[in-house]
This record gives structure tokens, C-alpha cells and sequence, in this order.
């Protein structure tokens, strides 16, 4: 029995975009298509097969270990992003301030989508969600920057929007304004979940 379901959503790419190593600033810049390959996206400051363990997974290592990178990508939302723009009252958020890899629309609710779901290129490359990813206090730089006073209002304005992180399960190419299938892992949810939050 396949262990994981086609859905009829699609996630329409809005935006590309590729985080150059710098040791200040998470900032993207825009692209027009993605080269998949094991290690992420080539050049971006997130790629790799491996990587250092950071702060969120302090209770599990000591920071620094080297660890398997499930973080190769950093997607999140459109409709999500207007969200936190009208929470923090501004007009817009940049993904460029956020670090994104790429932006996505048509999903509801695309922070939270399955933990192991699929998101599937039209040239059949496959990218795998590992998590819902956290606000943190590297965009709110970024926002600070370009609009003084505003940082600080991001992490309330992005909790359970922030999108997902996502690894190469198959590699692929992908395109603006291409789209991606959703297929999420034929599983119940945990029973005991609640008593672990």
C-alpha cells in the first residue's frame, strides 16, 4: 500500500531565490529557475548533504555537530506572507528579508502541511518537508533594515507562518511560475501529541 497520497493541491512558484554565504545577513536574491540537486540548491549558504546542528537542536546535540541537512531549502507562502505583513501593519514582506529559497501560492494553511510530505516537481524532482520553520531573529534584521521599528514586530506576526524547510529527495529543475504537487504522508496524527507540546 503507497505510503504516501496525491492531493489535487498545487503550489504555484511566485518567486526563486538563493541565499549568498554572508556572516551577517540571510538575505535572497531573486531568480528565475532552481537547479535540484542532492545537496539543495549549488551556491546557496544552506547547501549540502551535511550540516552544523544550530540552536534549534540544542536539546538533542551540542551546537555545531554535524548532522544531516534536512534544511536545504526555506519555503514559504504567499498568502501567509500578506498575513504577516497586515499583523505587523506594513504594506508588504520581502521574501529576500526572510532567506527564502522560494515562495509558494494555493496551499491553505502551508506552515503546517505534514511533517514527510512531498512537494513534487512537474519534471518529477521531489522535495521532502521536514518541519514547520520557526521566526527568528535573522529576518527581523533584515525588516529592521529597510524599515526601522518593524523588526521586532516579526516573530508574534510569523508564529505558524514562517513555512517550511525542505530537502532533495530527487533532484530536479524547476521554473517560475511552475507547479508543485502536494502529497502528504498516509498516517494518523499521534494520538499523545498534545501531552508533548
Amino acid at each position: 500500500m503507497p505510503a504516501l497520497k496525491p492531493t489535487q493541491y498545487n503550489a504555484r512558484t511566485t518567486w526563486l531565490g538563493t541565499v549568498t554565504p554572508t556572516p551577517d545577513s540571510i538575505r535572497s536574491a531573486p531568480c528565475d529557475h532552481l537547479e535540484l540537486t542532492w545537496e539543495g540548491v549549488a551556491a546557496d549558504s544552506h547547501a549540502g548533504i551535511n550540516r552544523p546542528s544550530c540552536s534549534r537542536l540544542l536539546k538533542q546535540y551540542p551546537r555545531g555537530t554535524e548532522i544531516r541537512n534536512v534544511r536545504q531549502l526555506s519555503i514559504v507562502s504567499a498568502e501567509e506572507l500578506t498575513q504577516i505583513a497586515e499583523a505587523m501593519g506594513m504594506t508588504q514582506i520581502a521574501p529576500e528579508w526572510l532567506g527564502a529559497t522560494m515562495v509558494v501560492e494555493g496551499i491553505p494553511n502551508f506552515s503546517h502541511i505534514p511533517p514527510s510530505s512531498r512537494l513534487q516537481l512537474a519534471d518529477g524532482g521531489m522535495l521532502v518537508v521536514d518541519m514547520e520553520n520557526r521566526p527568528c531573529g535573522f529576518p527581523a534584521r533584515e525588516i529592521e533594515r529597510e524599515h526601522e521599528g518593524f523588526g521586532k514586530r516579526f516573530a508574534a506576526a510569523a508564529r505558524g507562518k514562517r513555512g517550511i524547510t525542505a530537502w532533495v529527495e530527487r533532484p530536479g529543475h524547476l521554473r517560475l511560475g511552475e507547479d508543485l504537487q502536494l502529497h502528504i504522508p498516509h498516517q494518523p496524527i499521534w494520538a499523545h501529541i498534545e501531552s508533548v507540546l
